[in-house]
This record gives C-alpha cells, structure tokens and sequence, in this order.
C-alpha cells in the first residue's frame, strides 16, 4: 500500500480521551453511570499532563460525557488550552450502564453476580440484567449491546457536522472502546480485546460520514504520562507480545512497492531503531522474532543491542507481503501498467491477486499460523518479547487478533518503527487484549501523531 494515497483522503480527525483517575478506580469499584466518583490527585495531574501534551491543537468541538470524572478531565485539558468555550456535555458519551453492579466492588461483584459475571468476561455481548420494573415485573437489559448502538448514534449525529475538523472526545472507558469498536466494525464480542487506561489517547481518521472509510492511527497512548507503555499486570497469565514494524528504509520514502524485495534500512531507519531501543529501554525484554527480511531484522538487532543474553529467532512466515512485478514499482508506474488495479488495491485488497505474487489470503494463512507458533512455543509464562515484521504483515495479524477481516486492513496504521501491544491476560487459549496501537511517540519528540513517512509496504 502507499500510506500516502491511505492518508489524503481522511478528512475528519477525532482524538479520544479517557478521564484521569478517579476515586472508584483506586478503590476497585464498578462506576458505570454512577456519577460519585471525582478524579483522585493522580488523575488531575494526568489530565494536566495530557493538556500539555495538547499544546499546539486546536479542537473545533470538544464532546464530554456529563459525569464529574470525565468533566474535570476536559476542564483540567482545556483550561492549559484555553479552550473552556469548546466543550459540549453529550449525553451519548455516558459510561456504560450496569445498575446492578454500580458502586460495588469488583470483587463483590465477582462473588454476588458469579454467572454474570463470567459472561460479562467470556461473552459481554451476552450479558444480561434482570432490571425490576414498577408494576413487579422485570426487563430483559443488554448492557454491551445497548453501549455499542448509543455509540453507533454518537457517529452518525456527529460526523456530518465536523468533516475536515479536529475533535476532541473526554469520556470513559467502556463508552470509548464501544466508540472505537464501531468505527472499525469491531464486534460487542470484541468488547474486551482493546483497552483504554486513565488519561490514553487514541486517534481515529474519517474520511467523511459514517459507514465511509477510517482509519485507527493509535490508540490508548500512554507515555505523555511518563509511561511509555500500559501496564503489565503481574496477574497477567499469559505473555505480552510487542508488535513492532521496521524502521524506514528508501524505498519507504520515494514511495516505492517493497514487498520481499530485500531493501535494507536508510540512516532514518536505523535512528527509529535506536529511538524503539531508547524507548523500550525499561521494559523487560525476555524473547525477540523477527521476520527473515532484512529491514526488520536490522531493525530488532538494534533494538536489543544491549540484551546480549538474547537470542534472535527468525520467522519466515512473517516477511511482506510478495508484491511480485509490482515491486521496484512506484504507484504511477503500477496505474500506468495495471489500469484499475492500484485503486482496486486501494478500496478492496481482499480481492487483488499480486501479479506473479502473493494476495492477502496468502499473508493470512502464513502469518497466522506463525503468530500461534510463537505463542505456543513461549506458553503460558507472563514475559514479553518484540516481534519486528511488516506493514501488511503487521495488519494482517491485527485484523486476524481484533476478528476483523482483510477487506479491514487500511483501517490500521502501522508506522515505521512504532509499536504495538498485545497482552493475553487470561493465558495464551484466551483473548488477547490489544492494549496499544501504532505508538509512535519516541519517534517524534512526543507528538501524539504518527508522523512516519508515508511510503510503499
């Protein structure tokens, strides 16, 4: 793909926002719509660091769910802005609804709602309350599902009055997974498989209006609040993966089609290595693949330069995509040679057969299988190791993780060098959570947007 032609065409900029800590957070409490909860010192900080890290923005509109945690989290951030006269409480940006559970523990809820409870984990789409009703009688309520169509509502009043703004939305973290899930076509089933911390920042691009295309450019960062990645929690069962694409290489920059072509990185390149390594510095490193190809090799060597006890394990199965005579190629060379077919690659990959090469099926079926192997041979140990491979490669298995499918892949932006978390909390037979996306921060001076070269895979 080139990213340029994936890039011009997004119009509308929406950054997401988590409120900072609150009180019932501290506490282990379920918070739902509940509105007691006020943010903790720690959470006022946070937002005062996220207003920082907002210098420079100028937001059309700010949205802000109407509770106190998420209000004080927007006044903090705008109030280093100058930006007060911005905000809109929506009512549509509430937190998830769970009346039954709202101001109870965690734990009190684990061992008084044990059944639902272990839907809410297994199969939140499923879950179900039994809420009384005044005549005696009770109604059937879907919390999850109800969370997703308010988001879906969200979308479809906003969007239309914003195209070619920047928005700002300050809410919760179930209402913001629901809003990212619709945007991409992620599932309610899904509903656990991404994460927002306090104070994470995620951006999405839309082109236009719901339904047209966009793109998740990253998502829950974290380091503008000197953590560079999301926690790992000891309880954690199972392994933490870090996705990392290659550093940039020539033809990333001319915008010229790679795939097994064996460019080597540009100096660029090797310094986005070296920021991941810097960046990375204080994250126990336990296990590093990389794919055969050598910018991603060269790139996970510079990564662990200082881990000399580790050994680097290469893995076929995730080279790039094979391009076949379109590699070497730049795009008006492609369109001039292949009439219809960059366009084509460019609004529905899933159906392009690369002359001579591979298609994404092809991708999927290989990268897959490899991304279980590693799994299985690291088990069921909380370690974390990096995975340096490509840009479709690195898409494919994002959209294969998130149960999207290849006609999704445009909806994920992997930059050069940029990393990406995967955790598997409840083990390696569970399902993973993908914690962060495309982080990109190191490479920048802290720029919560990408600003990789947008260049060919």
């Amino acid at each position: 793909m080139s990213q340029l032609v994936e890039d011009k065409t997004l119009s509308t900029r929406v950054i997401i926002l988590r409120h900072g800590q609150s009180s019932y957070n501290s506490q282990g409490r379920i918070q739902g719509r509940s509105d007691l909860s006020v943010l903790t010192e720690r959470g006022i900080e946070d937002a005062r660091l996220t207003g920082a890290a907002f210098q420079g923005l100028n937001f059309d509109k700010v949205y802000c769910s109407p509770l106190q945690r998420a209000q004080q989290t927007a006044a903090t951030v705008l109030n280093s802005l100058g930006q007060e006269d911005r905000l809109h409480a929506d009512d549509r940006l509430l937190e998830i609804d769970l009346p039954l559970w709202e101001t109870l523990l965690n734990q009190e809820v684990r061992e008084k709602y044990a059944q639902q409870y272990q839907a809410w984990k297994q199969s939140p789409h499923e879950l179900k309350m039994l809420l009384p009703q005044p005549d005696g009688s009770e109604r059937e309520f879907f919390p999850v599902l109800a969370l997703y169509a308010q988001a879906r509502d969200f979308w479809q009043a906003i969007l239309p009055q914003h195209q070619g703004q920047t928005i700002l939305i300050v809410a919760h973290n179930g209402i913001n997974r629901a809003l990212i899930s619709t945007a991409l076509g992620i599932s309610a089933e899904m509903y656990h498989s991404i994460q927002q911390s306090n104070c994470g920042v995620s951006v999405l691009n839309f082109s236009g209006n719901w339904g047209d295309s966009v793109q998740l450019e990253s998502l829950n960062q974290t380091s503008h609040l000197g953590q560079p990645l999301p926690t790992f929690r000891p309880q954690n069962l199972g392994p933490r993966f870090l996705l990392v694409r290659h550093g940039e290489t020539d033809w990333n920059r001319a915008g010229k089609f790679q795939g097994q072509i064996d460019v080597p990185l540009n100096d660029r390149g090797r310094e986005q290595a070296s920021l991941a390594a810097e960046f990375l510095k204080t994250v126990p490193i336990d296990f590093g693949v990389t794919s055969s190809m050598l910018r991603p090799k060269e790139t996970a060597q510079i990564i662990l330069a200082e881990r000399t006890s580790l050994t680097l394990h290469e893995d076929a199965d995730f080279r790039e995509i094979g391009h076949g005579l379109w590699e070497g190629k730049f795009e008006a060379e492609i369109k001039a040679a292949y009439p219809g077919e960059l366009e084509r690659w460019h609004t529905q990959p899933e159906s392009v057969q690369m002359p001579e090469g591979e298609n994404l099926q092809d991708v999927w079926n290989r990268a897959t299988v490899a991304w279980q192997r590693t799994i299985a041979q690291i088990g069921n140990v909380p370690s974390t190791g990096i995975v340096v491979a490509h840009d479709a490669t690195n898409k494919v298995l994002l959209c294969y993780l998130l149960k999207l499918g290849l006609a999704d892949i445009w909806k994920i932006k992997q930059g050069n060098g940029a990393v990406t978390v995967i955790d598997y909390p409840d083990g390696i037979e569970g399902q993973p959570v993908i914690q962060a996306l495309n982080l990109t921060s190191h490479l920048s001076g802290g720029d919560i947007f990408d600003r990789t070269a947008a260049g060919a895979l």
